[in-house]
C-alpha cells in the first residue's frame, strides 16, 4: 500500500454566483522516498488539491468528499478534526505557496520553528530553541544561532522559504506537500531549495508531493507526474514516459512551450473553462487541435493505459474505436512502429467503418 492514496477526490465552493467545481474526480498516489509533482496551469486545481489532502479547505463554503483519502493506512477523511491535528504538521508538513504569508511578522523566525516543534512535541523551551538552531542550519541558514532572533523581514525571499522547510520538517513527517516552493525565486535559489528538499528526503525516506506549473521543476525533481487541467486529471505516470511520449494534447501543449522542445509555441490558445459551468465532454476539447464533435458530448474521458507501466491519459482517442494515432506524440510515434495511420485504442478499426473516411462530425473516427 502506498504511503498516500487519494481516490475520486472532489471539492466545490458555494459562491453567491454559482458552484465552482475545483477539484472534479482526482485520483493518485504517494510512495514512500517518492516525488510525485502535479503540474498544470494556474486554476487546474493543483493547490486545492493539495491543502483538501489534510482537510484545510474551509467547510463551507467548501465541501470535500472521496472515496477514500488514505495516509498509512488511515482515512484522513473519517478522523476527528482533533486526531488530524495531530497528523498535519506532524506526520504531514505543508510548504505553503508564499513563505511571508507563511511567517508571523512579529515573531522571530526561530521562534516560529520552535513553536512548531513543542507543538507536536513535550520538549522545554531550551531544548525546543536547540534543535531549532540545528534545523535552520539543516536548511542553509548562515550563522543559524545568530539569526534565530531575527524576524521575517531581515531574510531574503529565499532565506524564508529555507525557514517555511524548517518548519514544515519540524517533526521529521513521512510526507511532505509544497506548493509552489521555489515560486518568484531566481534559478540559483530555486535550484538550491530542490537540491534541500532531494537531500531531506534522502535523509528522513519522506514522501514529497510538489505542486508547481513549472514543468522545469518536474523534470528535475519528480519520479511520477500528474498533469492536472481544471479539476481533471488528463495524464499521469512515470515522469520519463510523460515526456518522453506525451500523450494527451494538453501534456504535448504544455511541453511544446519548454525552450529546446522545438514546439515553437507561445502557448496553448484559449482559457480555462468556466469552473462554475464546467462542459459537457472533455475539458479541454474547446482548446484542443484534434477535437471532434464527440469530445464535446457525454461525460469526460476516463483515463486508460496508453503505453507501459502506469502511463495514462484521459483522451477520446484512445478510447476503444478511436484512431489514437490522432494525437500520440511524435517520439511516441517512432518509438512503436505500428503507430501509423492504420493503428487503432482497441487494436482495430470499429466493426463496419471504413479505414480511410471521415465521421459524420468530420473527425477521424475509424
Amino acid at each position: 500500500m502506498s504511503l498516500l492514496e487519494v481516490r475520486d477526490l472532489e471539492v466545490t465552493f458555494d459562491t453567491d454566483s454559482g458552484t465552482v467545481h475545483a477539484v472534479d474526480g482526482v485520483s493518485f498516489d504517494v510512495d514512500r522516498g517518492e516525488t510525485v509533482c502535479i503540474v498544470g496551469e494556474s486554476g487546474s486545481g493543483k493547490t486545492v488539491t493539495s491543502e483538501s489532502i489534510t482537510r484545510l479547505v474551509k467547510e463551507p463554503p467548501g465541501r470535500v468528499t472521496a472515496d477514500r483519502v488514505t495516509f498509512d493506512e488511515r482515512d484522513l477523511m473519517q478522523l476527528s478534526k482533533r486526531r488530524l491535528r495531530n497528523i498535519r504538521g506532524d506526520r504531514i508538513g505543508h510548504v505553503f505557496q508564499n513563505p511571508q504569508g507563511s511567517l508571523n511578522p512579529v515573531y522571530t523566525v526561530g521562534r516560529q520553528v520552535a513553536e512548531a516543534i513543542r507543538l507536536h512535541e513535550d520538549v522545554s523551551k531550551a531544548t525546543a530553541r536547540e534543535r531549532a538552531v540545528d534545523l535552520l542550519d539543516r536548511v542553509g541558514i548562515p550563522k543559524a544561532g545568530e539569526r534565530y532572533d531575527d524576524y521575517p523581514h531581515e531574510f531574503s525571499g529565499g532565506q524564508k522559504q529555507r525557514v517555511v522547510v524548517a518548519m514544515a520538517i519540524a517533526a521529521n513527517p513521512d510526507l511532505l506537500i509544497a506548493d509552489e516552493p521555489t515560486t518568484a525565486l531566481d534559478v540559483t535559489i530555486q535550484a538550491q531549495i530542490l537540491r534541500l528538499l532531494r537531500e531531506l528526503q534522502d535523509d528522513l525516506d519522506m514522501g514529497i508531493l510538489l505542486i508547481t506549473h513549472d514543468l522545469g521543476v518536474v523534470a528535475e525533481v519528480a519520479d511520477r507526474v500528474v498533469v492536472m487541467y481544471a479539476g481533471k486529471v488528463m495524464e499521469s505516470g512515470d515522469v520519463f514516459e510523460v515526456f518522453e511520449n506525451p500523450s494527451h494534447p494538453y501534456t504535448q501543449g504544455l511541453l511544446d512551450c519548454l525552450p529546446g522542445r522545438g514546439g515553437g509555441s507561445d502557448g496553448i490558445p484559449g482559457s480555462l473553462p468556466d469552473p462554475k459551468e464546467p462542459p459537457a465532454g472533455c475539458r479541454f476539447a474547446d482548446r484542443c487541435p484534434h477535437a471532434i464533435d464527440d469530445c464535446r458530448t457525454g461525460d469526460h474521458p476516463t483515463l486508460v493505459p496508453v503505453s507501459g507501466g502506469d502511463h495514462e491519459a484521459a483522451c477520446l482517442f484512445y478510447q476503444a474505436g478511436y484512431d489514437a494515432s490522432v494525437v500520440r506524440s511524435p517520439a511516441d510515434r517512432d518509438a512503436d512502429p505500428d503507430a501509423g495511420g492504420e493503428t487503432f485504442a482497441d487494436g482495430g478499426p470499429v466493426d463496419g467503418a471504413e479505414t480511410d473516411s471521415g465521421d459524420a462530425d468530420g473527425g477521424t473516427r475509424r
